[in-house]
């Protein structure tokens, strides 16, 4: 087989395994509410959360657009060892974060990634710097964004039903929680797995085996696979972080921020922007904690949090780079 399409074997392959992990890595963010309100089982909830997964990633390309199109200049600028470089620092950072039970952005790592590959074999004449900003302002504002609408939502539900008997709220938002967790999973499936999809798409344009950038159909469900598989097996230590380290959930407030998460989500995947689902969901929990009581949230885990979100992106981009400058010894 030409080298030229095992590279390019090797590049959808590892796009994949992105996106599979980021499927597990993220079950937290669509389920961890209302798993640790008891609304559904894991069982169950892992199961709608991998099939609303699949519904959304086939919903539209414009976040793939975004990642594949606005990130370098062009796909001169790029290459198979650049994309193979970024995807794996991508999934070395996820597996890292994963396995030290701390929620963190794969959108972060992606975007690192491919900044890093691109800086140290093009230069920064391959970069759309306009591009990187609107990126990087969307994963800036949409978890203060959460954290501001959860706040203002959760507030307005406590003048709602603020007289009402506790258990009689409880079980009423327990069956609500249903529906906003089946949301969550939809949005998160429609703009964390176009992000692969862009990775593709992108990879096939420079190859030349396309002549544009439109994402075709089989890698549409490719993703889409992969991601729902991912989401089938669970990342339950990241589940039990989001879903009660930072602010001890109330099915009342689990809805809160499901239905707050998933909103901006899909907000996002509308206006074709890609954004941190984990983060997202992170700021609405504490968002929604504040407006109960400042000192409910447990900061301690957000700083950590908060940590991780400024680490990501350097951290990557200096892993893809040295990555890439391996790879450069053998091909």
């Amino acid at each position: 087989m030409h080298e030229l399409q095992i590279i390019m074997i090797l590049v959808i392959a590892l796009a994949l395994v992105f996106d599979f992990i980021n499927g597990f890595h993220d079950t937290a963010n669509a389920i961890a509410t209302s798993v640790s309100t008891r609304a559904m089982s894991p069982r169950i909830a892992i199961i709608m959360a991998a099939i609303l997964n699949f519904c959304g990633a086939m919903y539209s390309t414009g976040v793939a657009h975004t990642i594949g199109g606005d990130i370098v200049k062009s796909a001169e600028h790029v290459n198979e060892l650049i994309l193979i470089a970024a995807l794996a620092s991508s999934v070395i950072w996820n597996l890292l974060t994963w396995w030290l039970a701390l929620p963190s952005s794969s959108s972060h790592a992606l975007v690192g990634g491919i900044i890093g590959a691109v800086l140290i074999s093009t230069g920064t004449v391959g970069l759309n710097y306009w591009g990187i900003g609107k990126i990087i302002l969307a994963l800036v504002l949409s978890p203060l964004c959460a954290a501001i609408v959860g706040c203002i939502i959760m507030t307005l539900l406590f003048m709602i039903f603020g007289k009402c008997r506790p258990s009689a709220i409880n079980n009423r938002f327990k069956k609500m929680q249903i529906l906003s967790a089946a949301m969550m999973a939809f949005s998160h499936g429609s703009n964390d797995a176009q992000k692969s999809m862009g990775i593709i798409t992108l990879a096939l344009l420079s190859a030349g085996y396309i002549s544009v950038f439109e994402v075709p159909t089989f890698v549409k469900i490719m993703a889409a696979v992969s991601m729902g598989c991912g989401t089938a097996i669970g990342g339950w230590k990241i589940i039990k972080t989001v879903g009660g380290k930072i602010f001890k959930l109330e099915p009342i407030s689990g809805f809160a921020a499901d239905l707050n998460s998933s909103l901006i989500i899909f907000s996002a995947t509308l206006m074709s922007l890609p954004v941190s689902t984990t983060h997202v969901v992170s700021g609405s929990i504490m968002g929604v904690g504040t407006a109960k009581r400042i000192k409910a949230v447990r900061w301690g885990v957000a700083q950590q949090m908060a940590v991780a979100w400024v680490l990501t992106i350097p951290a990557t981009a200096a892993l893809a780079a040295i990555i890439y400058k391996f790879l450069k010894l053998f091909f």
